[in-house]
């Protein structure tokens, strides 16, 4: 029932998806992952493949190896729906200006968001090197983000077509033809950076790092300043409904301590204190891989000095500012804060969260005050967690009044943990989260899975068949 690390770790991981890393999993993996339908016959999901929107042979060759590893019908199934589905059914690849150009759309909804756009693709970049054409495409994902982070650096999500009118038209913002949604979501321009910096990691091409590139670069950089609010409120703002409390469209207060204000969460939630944590960690990560792409790439030693500055004067606040204690779990980290002395302490489910970060490549999973955070995320201090006889994970304030748990969360929490057991029992939830759709959706009822949100969600698609392929 649908009802609507280090560097060197973090490239490494990204790596685990090339085949040469594929091992047969132990008897007692395979005996842990027993289908939840037994006797079912797992029918393909995909589109035909006249009807499929992209096509790779290094992705449809990857599939057919790596599913032979799984021993699970079920969990083979699943992989086989879930890791082209962003392929099949979200992109629409072609050439503008003599460029590539990728546009993605989140699933059900007709419009591309810098967050998901990266997120959704993540999952192939190690075989970009297997297939020049999903090269291609991955690099058209890189300039269509160059060109809406152009158009409004403060939208979070856009149309194919700039001429198209939003939904959205009345906001109180600073609306233009092209945007979906104008919602200042901090997230937003760190994923185009940790796209493109994987991308030349992975592929040593320089291709898409052109004078736009650069410009957006700086674009990002100098959106990261303005929302430090340290001269002036910046010039974003934003009203939806005029009964929120929304401080004219600026937010609430905050004392200008170095973090960056972002108006909502990945989510697309309005944050109760402007300095989101996990964003913040996220933007000190993507700075400093921004620094090195101009440094190296294009000989900028000074904008790459700008961005280091940014990142280590962030990073100091989080640390002076972020961090909280708890009786039950001692120094932890919060979602948000002010610098006021106000703070929220929760996690959601989207990402960047409080869990994923190490996932991100963030903050490191031994550190103690991240494991007292994942601890305490993990428990009902967190007032999104919740339990069931499906699942046990974190939901969001997203789905409103419905304590569901969202598949984004559990992959998370199996793609931070080094717990065996922990990592069983998260694929597990995941396989019985599909409740026999083929598909991970947005969330779902902790006791029922059949009842579930957004039946057609790539982001949680792709995330899920990565877990997959990091377990395996």
């Amino acid at each position: 029932m649908n009802i609507k690390k280090s560097r060197k770790e973090f490239i490494k991981a990204g790596a685990l998806l090339s085949l040469a890393t594929l091992a047969k999993p132990s008897s007692l993996w395979a005996s842990t992952f027993q289908s939840t339908f037994l006797g079912t016959d797992f029918v393909s999901k995909r589109p035909p493949i006249s009807a499929r929107k992209f096509t790779s042979d290094a992705v449809e060759n990857f599939i057919k190896v790596f599913c032979k590893k799984l021993n699970n019908p079920e969990l083979e199934w699943l992989f086989t729906n879930t890791f082209p589905n962003t392929l099949d059914t979200t992109v629409e690849f072609g050439v503008s200006k003599n460029s590539f150009d990728t546009y993605v759309i989140t699933g059900d909804i007709d419009a591309m968001w810098l967050r998901d756009s990266t997120a959704q693709i993540w999952q192939y970049l190690p075989l970009m090197k297997k297939d020049i054409k999903l090269q291609n495409m991955i690099q058209g994902v890189i300039n269509r983000q160059v060109h809406c982070i152009q158009l409004d650096r403060y939208a979070n999500a856009f149309y194919k077509d700039d001429t198209k009118i939003s939904e959205w038209k009345n906001d109180r913002t600073d609306m233009k033809p092209g945007v979906h949604e104008r919602k200042w979501e901090l997230d937003s321009l760190c994923y185009p950076i940790r796209l493109s910096y994987q991308y030349w990691q992975l592929s040593g091409d320089t291709t898409p790092f052109t004078a736009e590139w650069k410009d957006a670069a700086s674009l990002i950089l100098k959106t990261f300043k303005e929302q430090q609010r340290k001269d002036d409120l910046g010039p974003y703002f934003f009203e939806r409904d005029l009964s929120e409390d929304t401080n004219h469209g600026f937010g609430s207060s905050v004392k200008p301590v170095g973090l960056i204000a972002s108006s909502f969460r990945p989510s697309d939630d309005r944050t109760k204190y402007l300095f989101l944590v996990p964003s913040n960690f996220f933007a000190v990560h993507s700075l400093n891989q921004m620094a090195q792409m101009l440094k190296v790439i294009y000989h900028d030693d000074k904008l790459a000095s700008s961005c280091n500055e940014l990142a280590d004067e962030v990073e100091h606040a989080l640390w002076q500012y972020a961090i909280v204690p708890n009786k039950k779990f001692g120094k932890i980290m919060a979602y948000e804060v002010d610098g006021l002395g106000n703070t929220l302490c929760m996690d959601d489910a989207n990402i960047p969260s409080l869990m994923s970060l190490p996932y991100l490549g963030c903050v490191s999973a031994h550190n103690a005050i991240y494991q007292n955070t994942r601890a305490f995320a993990l428990s009902e201090e967190n007032p999104y967690f919740y339990t069931g006889t499906v699942a046990d994970g974190i939901g969001s304030p997203h789905t409103g009044n419905l304590k569901f748990i969202w598949p984004l969360a559990i992959a998370a929490r199996g793609l931070t943990s080094h717990n065996e057991h922990e990592i069983k029992q998260s694929l597990q939830y995941l396989i019985r989260s599909n409740a026999h759709t083929g598909f991970m959706h947005e969330s779902f009822d902790p006791n029922d899975a059949t009842i579930f949100t957004r039946k057609w969600f790539a982001w949680a698609n792709s995330l899920f068949s990565e877990f997959v392929i990091r377990v395996f």
